[in-house]
């Protein structure tokens, strides 16, 4: 007893001496964290714009596929827009190699959602896979570092192999949406159907706008596995 209540105290101790010498901030508004503090301070986790959707099934996620593919359930995590304070966590996950950030809040989402029951049926996490050379450049990929949170949450296997991304496109963010769905066709590949054959897949990427490569890859691995797909996204954009 006493000897773990020495290791608290040494632990709290070596705590607050950490944080003295090498102060954390939030990622988001660059206020100092305290020791209970992880990532977000306890005000940006709070205000966090979160998409709060009372189906899983019938919701604006979803809407972007109906009429394309079937989607069983579709969900993504918080709202995102170019003026919000909160762009920064997609900026520095995408451009300044912190894929830590992804991992943390890919966690901070399967919390949420895991209480909802939207991991149930769910049999295998499929991220969207970049083309070999952007991963090369940015050093990972930021959609199977939001899956590995989600993973070690729900406990869900993550497949890196079987689906990949044939060519390079150029960015999304000045195109119209027509524009999207021709720069994203025919954009993956299936190497291993028989690892997805048969499964209920979720598919998850760091941001949707108008659902274009999220609708490209689950094309390309219907057309060849006989699936149900559902949706994940870390960010719903919009343009207001």
């Amino acid at each position: 007893m006493w000897t773990k209540k020495i290791s608290d105290r040494l632990s709290l101790y070596s705590g607050i001496l950490r944080e003295t010498l090498f102060p954390r901030y939030c990622q988001c508004c660059r206020t100092r964290l305290s020791l209970r503090e992880k990532w977000l301070c306890a005000d940006c986790h709070l205000h966090l714009p979160r998409v709060d959707h009372t189906s899983f099934r019938y919701n604006k996620v979803c809407l972007l596929f109906w009429g394309v593919i079937p989607i069983q359930k579709g969900s993504a995590f918080f709202h995102y827009t170019k003026t919000s304070a909160y762009k920064t966590l997609l900026s520095k996950l995408k451009y300044h190699n912190r894929p830590d950030i992804g991992f943390f809040m890919g966690r901070m989402m399967a919390m949420e959602l895991k209480k909802r029951g939207f991991f149930e049926g769910i049999d295998l996490i499929v991220p969207i896979p970049l083309s070999p050379q952007r991963e090369h450049e940015l050093g990972y990929n930021q959609s199977a570092w939001i899956a590995r949170g989600i993973a070690e949450i729900t406990g869900l296997e993550i497949d890196n192999r079987s689906v990949q991304r044939i060519r390079s496109n150029p960015s999304q963010t000045t195109l119209t949406p027509q524009q999207r769905q021709e720069n994203v066709r025919n954009l993956f590949s299936v190497r291993h159907p028989g690892n997805l054959d048969g499964r209920h897949i979720l598919l998850v990427d760091d941001v949707i706008t108008t659902g274009a490569t999220m609708k490209s890859c689950a094309e390309a691995i219907s057309q060849v596995c006989h699936v149900r797909i559902s949706i994940l996204s870390l960010t719903l954009a919009s343009h207001t």
